[in-house]
């Protein structure tokens, strides 16, 4: 039965219009498969399904995700990256490297994003809060320690020990707003192009109008970015407030602030 495949013409040019064919026709594309994404399941029988091809120096792997997750591309990914997930998932299901075995791209923890609003210095900021729902271990690491927040310095994020001033601006990267609606936490692109998502939303999130205000007003966002366990889902802005200084205090926060895409 043909799957329901969106197959982009760069991912076409890269795979080659034989192996493009066989996947529209449903002879190497999988049925269901894990969102490279959102991590959650997906159906290409029964819902729109976008390649997403990742390429590194030498290897380049073949990923699904829900079509409206990603938009099916061509990703540039460092070869550490793609080598240690294809060590990592070994002969697992779920991605075929072209021209190669079968292999998938690495479990992903889930980043948990809440909004809120940050009093700093007399005046309210918006704020996303980021924390993943398992440690984040550094691309072909085999420890089980947690790199979250060193990754994330590397990328030019600050340490925060109290919130008492706003973090420096982080060029290169954006918070995406769209019709009042966040969609996406966006980096540089490996290889220079249109930057890519860090983070993206399964479903367009709303934001209350008190935010969304205060972000055109500063025409950027705070991100703060915590490991695992350290803020929590926090009902109210207060209790965000203290786990947010809580966390810093105990060195365990780093920020940045990230000019506004979109309105």
């Amino acid at each position: 039965m043909p799957r329901m495949l969106d197959v982009s013409d760069a991912v076409r040019a890269e795979i080659g219009d034989e192996e493009a064919d066989r996947l529209l026709a449903g002879e190497n594309a999988p049925g269901s498969y894990d969102c490279t994404s959102c991590r959650t399941p997906g159906d290409s029988e029964q819902e729109r399904t976008s390649t997403v091809l990742f390429v590194g120096d030498e290897t380049a792997v073949l990923a699904f995700a829900h079509a409206s997750c990603l938009p099916s591309q061509v990703v540039q990914v460092t070869e550490e990256q793609l080598q240690g997930a294809v060590r990592s998932i070994g002969s697992a299901t779920g991605a075929a490297a072209a021209g190669g075995p079968h292999a998938a791209m690495p479990e992903q923890a889930v980043l948990g994003v809440t909004s809120g609003l940050v009093l700093i210095e007399g005046e309210l900021h918006p704020a996303l809060v980021v924390e993943p729902t398992s440690p984040i271990v550094r691309p072909g690491s085999t420890g089980a320690g947690d790199d979250f927040l060193p990754l994330l310095i590397e990328q030019g994020y600050m340490p925060v020990t109290e919130l008492a001033s706003v973090p420096p601006v982080l060029h290169g990267w954006s918070v995406l707003l769209a019709v009042g609606q966040l969609h996406a936490v966006l980096q540089p692109s490996a290889n220079g192009g249109q930057p890519v998502a860090w983070w993206q939303a399964h479903q367009p999130l709303q934001v209350t109008d008190s935010w969304r205000a205060a972000a055109n007003k500063h025409q950027q966002v705070l991100l703060f970015a915590a490991p695992v366990g350290s803020i929590g889902r926090q009902p109210r802005e207060d209790l965000l407030r203290e786990s947010l200084d809580k966390a810093a205090a105990s060195g365990k926060l780093v920020a940045a602030a990230l000019p506004l895409a979109g309105t």
